[in-house]
């Protein structure tokens, strides 16, 4: 068979070819570039472009130290990108960048999801030390940039990605880094060190758990294995792109257990904690649910789920953590997830039980006002179909902002029995506007209970019922019923939420 010079080209650059590198990446306890892809991707799928890309007179640096092309995941087109780390420590160089924008024009011209595989990155310093290479910026930023809400983009964070490879990860939908791997950050500890004198803990700053804390990253986990799947299961909720049917699975009852255990799942007792994700395992699909920023914000869940087989994103208080007070990180979580509902027209169910905004200084200091702004902005903005379950109490302004009521005219607003919203907590309002009478009363304490428990019927769910600021007071195990009954008929987008003339809201500080 004769041999074509590009196709030695090719297999030089293939891991068969190049086995020291290969051991090399294993020792690190790592997988190579293109066993990920292999392990992601559906079986002989992947389709590479630029293989043969090689920096002139750089022969080594084969494909310029990025394995990109398309590939289908469970059946569905997508475009991948993998940096090699075995290459130049997987660093960008100019074919690479060139590579990169290619892809995700690719992914926009077919309207088809991003995955990213980061190990290793950062601008090519032997490259970007030239002003005529360096001067002319970046195109491939907004490529990047304009594919956000188009298409589904995600990343798994496999090893160091400073610099442009953090900033790459930070503008997709989902990040998933690996513990021990990944790291994260637009400089590295040596760099910030030679710049400011600063030494810092890598892994403690820049780790996969680390960042889990700090917001860009949505899971960490402990294997590039699970890293991988945790990418194809998020990728299922998605559709492949925003005008794309939303992809439907066969119906699943939730968990049985979680079901039955649903009426009993939420206390009376308002200062009783509970765990929210007990409340959306009763009502989702079973095994469903795939939770966005778990560790940023505790005491806000944002997940997507499936009822009835269709995607529906959640925001959730969670009374585990701070009594689910929404304070500026949690307000800002729940506006990011209401936005990704948005662009790809999945419905958002919010679910509360809140004790009012964050109070104090640290709150305001931590920009509290600008957060539920932004809130606000994503919520009053979304042309999805939205809904709202008061699961037990909404007080003050966070009731307002996290969607109470009518605010945001939702298609449904449920109350359980034993919701309660006021403008504050009888308790608080006791405290604040009736100190003198309680303080003068001849018993004060029984002055102070008389009032608070006055309040406190006042603020029931019987009362926001017959005002008719909800639609519906039902029992916890009877809300699945009434939102497949709702979702079933809801349209993708809400006609009236297109009527103001504007391109887009201006998005608050």
């Amino acid at each position: 068979m004769t041999e074509y010079p590009h196709e030695v080209l090719t297999e030089a650059g293939l891991d068969a070819a190049r086995p020291d590198a290969v051991e090399r990446q294993h020792r690190r306890g790592k997988l190579t570039a293109r066993e990920r892809i292999a392990h992601l991707c559906d079986a002989g799928s992947f389709r590479e472009i630029g293989a043969l890309a090689r920096p002139e007179g750089s022969p080594d640096l084969v494909a310029d130290g990025l394995v990109a092309g398309t590939a289908t995941v469970d059946g569905r087109p997508v475009v991948v990108l993998a940096t090699d780390f075995t290459v130049a420590g997987g660093s960008n160089g100019d074919l690479g960048n060139a590579k990169q924008d290619r892809c995700w024009r690719i992914a926009a011209s077919r309207g088809i999801p991003v995955v990213m595989l980061l190990d290793g990155g950062g601008h090519r310093v032997s490259e970007g030390l030239d002003a005529r290479k360096f001067g002319g910026g970046f195109p491939l930023q907004q490529t990047q940039a304009r594919l956000s809400g188009w298409v589904p983009m995600v990343a798994a964070v496999l090893g160091p990605a400073y610099g442009q490879p953090t900033l790459a990860a930070s503008l997709c939908d989902y990040v998933v880094a690996v513990r021990g791997q990944a790291a994260l950050g637009m400089a590295p500890p040596a760099l910030a060190a030679a710049a400011t004198g600063e030494h810092f803990d890598a892994e403690a700053s820049c780790g996969a758990d680390a960042q889990a804390r700090h917001g860009p990253v949505d899971l960490a986990v402990d294997s590039e294995t699970e890293a991988l799947d945790a990418l194809r299961w998020y990728l299922a909720m998605l559709p492949a792109n925003a005008q794309a049917a939303l992809p439907v699975e066969p119906v699943t009852d939730p968990h049985p257990a979680a079901a039955a255990a649903l009426d009993e799942a939420v206390p009376a007792n308002l200062r009783q904690p509970y765990d929210m994700h007990r409340v959306i395992a009763g009502i989702v699909d079973a095994d469903s649910d795939v939770e966005l920023k778990g560790e940023y914000a505790p005491n806000l869940i944002t997940t997507l789920a499936r009822v009835g087989g269709n995607p529906l994103g959640i925001v959730a208080s969670q009374p585990m953590h701070r009594a689910g007070m929404l304070d500026a990180a949690a307000a800002a979580k729940a506006a990011r997830l209401v936005s990704l509902c948005d662009a790809f027209g999945i419905p958002v169910l919010v679910l509360m039980d809140l004790p009012g905004l964050a109070v104090g200084a640290e709150a305001e200091r931590t920009g509290l006002a600008s957060a539920c702004a932004r809130l606000i902005t994503a919520l009053g903005g979304a042309t999805v179909p939205t809904l709202t379950v008061i699961a037990r109490k909404g007080y003050g302004g966070g009731y307002v902002v996290l969607s109470g009521g009518r605010t945001f005219d939702p298609e449904l607003v449920v109350a359980w029995p034993h919701a309660r919203t006021a403008v504050m907590g009888p308790e608080s309002a006791v405290e604040q506007m009736y100190r003198r009478e309680v303080d003068a009363a001849p018993d004060p304490a029984a002055r102070r209970a008389e009032l608070t428990e006055r309040f406190a019927e006042q603020a029931g769910v019987i009362g926001a019922a017959e005002a008719f600021g909800v639609d519906v007071v039902l029992r916890p195990s009877e809300t699945r019923d009434w939102l497949l009954a709702t979702l079933a008929t809801l349209p993708r987008r809400r006609q009236l939420q297109t009527l103001t003339p504007r391109v887009r809201a201006v998005s608050p500080l």
